[in-house]
């Protein structure tokens, strides 16, 4: 068993994606059933939807970025195993330069994903964790939870939450019994609130909840926007906006690869207008600063 160990050159990466899909394993098993792949293939109109990750970790070294890579857990809510998270740590340990592993844990399983969060962490040396309330099939500000996330801040990993619009079920008959409501950044305010040294990422825009997401990672010290997941031609005003001014220091770089290839991504990013001093930040210096308060970064 390969445990990770953090060995990014910060100062020679341009960037940092805080947001990378592992899709499937080395035994060829995909994290969602294959109607949610097939519909969000279609939604995303992506190229290449399942790169290995030694291909992906090729490719961010070509790419002079770093990069982190995680899949979801959501066996209860969709009857399906994920991929396996161990292959992506130990993949990560192995291609460590390039790549940063983020675990995930199913919490409908209650004890067994606090205790899996754990072994994950001190075992494999994942960096965080990924979460998708819709796809997962739960409330993350319900008390039941709150186990999970006590267990988080006291092993001072940061928790991604997926926010806002799905990808995963659209176009599909009632959205392939994916809720969206359990996608509403207003939810994590609550957890927010009550865990204040746990760090969460909302990702992506949140729409249709974009004010809200705003308004939380204004008032909350320990809660930051990935802008993962939508081509930045598309980003909401407002958040174009907050990223300019009051949050430029909350605001990370994020793409969705494969869904969405950071070539795209940074293709329109080069249109917003941006202040020349704020590209950065988004760019690297806040992740930097993120895995600082975690002890990821020294």
């Amino acid at each position: 068993m390969a445990r990770y160990e953090f060995n990014v050159d910060l100062e020679a990466v341009s960037a940092l994606d805080v947001h990378v899909h592992i899709e499937a394993d080395g035994h060829g098993h995909d994290s969602l059933p294959e109607r949610f792949t097939a519909a969000s293939a279609a939604y995303f109109k992506s190229e290449e939807r399942s790169p290995s990750l030694d291909t992906i970790a090729e490719r961010y070294r070509e790419w002079n970025m770093a990069a982190v890579v995680f899949t979801v857990d959501a066996r209860t809510n969709l009857g399906h195993q994920p991929n396996s998270i161990e292959e992506i740590a130990e993949g990560a340990a192995r291609n460590n330069d390039v790549l940063i592993p983020f675990g995930s844990v199913d919490p409908l399983t209650g004890a067994d994903a606090v205790a899996r969060a754990r072994m994950l962490v001190e075992d494999y040396g994942v960096a965080g964790f990924k979460f998708h309330p819709s796809l997962q099939g739960f409330d993350p500000s319900s008390p039941e939870y709150y186990p999970l996330w006590e267990t988080l801040q006291d092993l001072n990993v940061p928790a991604l939450f997926h926010t806002g619009q799905n990808g995963i079920g659209a176009g599909l008959p009632g959205g392939g019994g994916i809720k969206l409501r359990w996608s509403n950044p207003a939810l994590l305010d609550d957890v927010a609130a009550d865990f204040p040294n746990l760090q969460i990422i909302m990702a992506h825009p949140s729409v249709p909840w974009q004010e809200e997401a705003i308004s939380i990672a204004t008032h909350k010290a320990n809660v930051w926007i990935d802008l993962s997941g939508w081509s930045p031609k598309y980003f909401p005003a407002e958040l174009v906006r907050a990223a300019n001014s009051r949050l430029q220091d909350k605001v990370l770089f994020g793409t969705d690869y494969p869904l969405i290839t950071p070539q795209k991504w940074f293709g329109a990013f080069d249109q917003l207008q941006l202040k020349d001093e704020v590209r950065p930040k988004i760019l690297k210096a806040n992740a930097i600063e993120l895995f600082r308060r975690t002890g990821l970064v020294k």
